[in-house]
């Protein structure tokens, strides 16, 4: 029979674990409207800029005067992993859909004799990633310290990633990261970047451009990488909140079963204390 000291102590330290778990709930339902605002906002102006883009790159194609960003350099044996996740834990599966996806993708392109490079953002992917891979990191951007994501930290992510295409360290950049849907549902998304790939219908209206439309476009290139970034990182943070609140209200439903189950077996086991101790008195009281 369990200790009604100990089980006395364990319904304290489950309610005190609740009051955490329902506090952290509360604090990522606050955060999630912001983030959530923050990437619907940034949606239109992503697709708009990626339809502009598409626009031009049809009109410039594949020739001479096509800028490397959307030529590629005509190889694709080095491929450049870009996963973004979080700083932070206790967001349920968010993390974990992420790595999953971008370690399938390692595997599909070792499979097929190519070279694989990976660029982390967030602390979580860089620790579940590295169990298997710590040979093929190149770089760790640390975001612990921001409070709020910026374009400014999308940008210093971009210019990093292009500078390294620019010195051929890779051909192909493809960056992992959480689409937001709603407060249960993330969508684990793989996009490339490098050489730019634009999905959905181009912008068809016809624009007289100066100077060229080529110098346009390899202009407009490196921040569409940057721009891309910035709403991946605007859609992960979302995410991440929505994960954790889910994570948190399962938490505190779990420990509140889990006291409903342990205040049960604590009366019972006082009940059988109670039990015991009249049995003991009755007894003396007739062997006097």
């Amino acid at each position: 029979m369990p200790n009604l000291k100990d089980l006395k102590n364990r319904i304290e330290s489950v309610k005190s674990t609740r009051k955490i778990t329902k506090a952290m709930q509360m604090v990522a339902a606050a955060k999630l409207r912001r983030a959530q605002e923050a990437a619907e906002m940034a949606r239109p102006y992503a697709e708009r800029m990626a339809s502009v883009m598409g626009g031009l790159a049809q009109s410039v194609g594949t020739s001479d005067s096509a800028p490397k960003l959307l030529a590629g350099t005509g190889s694709d044996q080095t491929h450049l992993i870009v996963v973004l996740t979080s700083e932070r834990g206790l967001a349920g599966g968010f993390n974990s859909s992420i790595v999953k996806l971008a370690r399938a993708r390692i595997a599909k392109l070792q499979a097929a004799g190519k070279t694989v490079k990976i660029l982390t953002v967030g602390k979580k992917g860089r620790e579940q990633l590295r169990r298997d891979h710590s040979d093929k990191f190149v770089k760790h951007f640390d975001m612990s310290d921001v409070k709020r994501v910026g374009y400014a930290n999308a940008r210093e992510v971009a210019q990093d990633i292009l500078s390294r295409f620019d010195a051929s360290e890779f051909d192909v950049a493809t960056m992992f990261f959480n689409t937001f849907q709603n407060v249960v549902t993330q969508i684990p998304t793989e996009t490339q970047i490098i050489p730019a790939v634009f999905e959905g219908e181009a912008d068809t209206t016809v624009y007289d451009y100066e100077p060229g439309e080529g110098e346009i476009l390899a202009d407009l290139l490196p921040r569409g990488v940057a721009t891309q970034l910035f709403t991946a990182l605007l859609e992960n943070g979302a995410s991440e909140q929505g994960a954790r609140m889910s994570a948190m209200d399962n938490a505190t439903r779990n420990a509140g079963e889990m006291i409903d189950k342990l205040t049960i077996v604590y009366n019972r086991s006082r009940q059988a204390v109670i039990t015991n101790e009249l049995i003991e008195i009755i007894s003396g009281a007739e062997a006097l």
